[in-house]
């Protein structure tokens, strides 16, 4: 499966344009660090922005997974799903067809592993945990890791817990700042799973409660995107982050803030690609 440090193209919902000036800094960074960014089609209402959960997942150069995107979430609110068998169709991808329902946010994807939270469990109640384990190694063409779902985040998406440092080594979100009784149980199942677990920390007596977007940072080539939320932990994350990348150019992205009230940052917003395709 293509990793993110492997991709090369960024594509953003038509409906960021809803989230200025967040778009224009986007927009902005992105093509100050050379990354060909498009629009998707078909994505022009503020409620397709998070075009991480609906668009395939890239297995290698040529070929995609495509899902049933219906998240039990959404079930009240179909108008956040756009037409993304339509949109594959006209960006001529390569797909391979699953009828299991998958959220995009729900997969890190860490060398030849993927990160999912057991919320998957939830939207395919039909299997049992260990066959679908297997179904979903068959369709991913690697090794599933489950960690356990944060009941406080309704989405149960794993790329606001834990992003891949490299194939064995994550980074973990601050946990260790506000539920400390979750964050050992996160880092024992990674830890037994195989995997070096180092955390994001705020050390500061009442630490933001949307400090977690931080970690939702957009992953392209050796640049990472950091959501800026003009708060004082923008620094410590930018450091911190930095730190742990060493080989990345890691930039702030300011005005965040209004994104990640409705629940998402960079990651969820945007769908990114290896390709040698130009101007899909």
């Amino acid at each position: 499966m293509i990793n993110d440090y492997q991709t090369n193209v960024v594509y953003l919902a038509d409906g960021i344009r809803h989230y200025m000036p967040l778009a224009i800094n986007l927009f902005n960074a992105l093509e100050s660090a050379g990354v060909e960014t498009h629009l998707l089609r078909h994505t022009e209402s503020a409620k397709h922005v998070w075009a991480r959960d609906y668009m395939p997942l890239q297995l290698d150069e040529k070929h995609f997974l495509q899902y049933r995107y219906a998240p039990d979430y959404l079930k009240k609110d179909p108008d956040y799903i756009p037409p993304y068998e339509t949109i594959c169709r006209g960006l001529h991808l390569k797909c391979k067809q699953t009828k299991l329902v998958i959220d995009g946010g729900n997969v890190v994807k860490s060398g030849n592993r993927v990160i999912m939270t057991e919320k998957v469990f939830k939207e395919n109640p039909r299997y049992t945990p260990d066959y679908l384990r297997q179904v979903l190694e068959e369709a991913f063409e690697c090794e599933i890791c489950f960690v356990p779902w944060d009941r406080y985040e309704m989405f149960g998406h794993a790329d606001g817990m834990v992003r891949s440092i490299g194939d064995n080594y994550v980074l973990m979100n601050n946990y260790v700042d506000y539920d400390k009784s979750f964050r050992d149980k996160l880092k024992r199942e990674l830890e037994i799973a195989g995997f070096y677990v180092v955390e994001l920390h705020y050390d500061m007596p009442r630490p933001s409660k949307q400090s977690w977007a931080y970690l939702n940072f957009l992953q392209v080539n050796n640049c990472i995107f950091v959501p800026g939320l003009n708060l004082r932990e923008d620094e410590i994350a930018i450091e911190q982050i930095q730190g742990y990348y060493p080989h990345h150019k890691v930039v702030l992205v300011p005005d965040c803030l209004s994104l990640v009230r409705d629940g998402g940052a960079l990651n969820c917003i945007s769908w990114n690609i290896k390709t040698t395709d130009k101007e899909q």
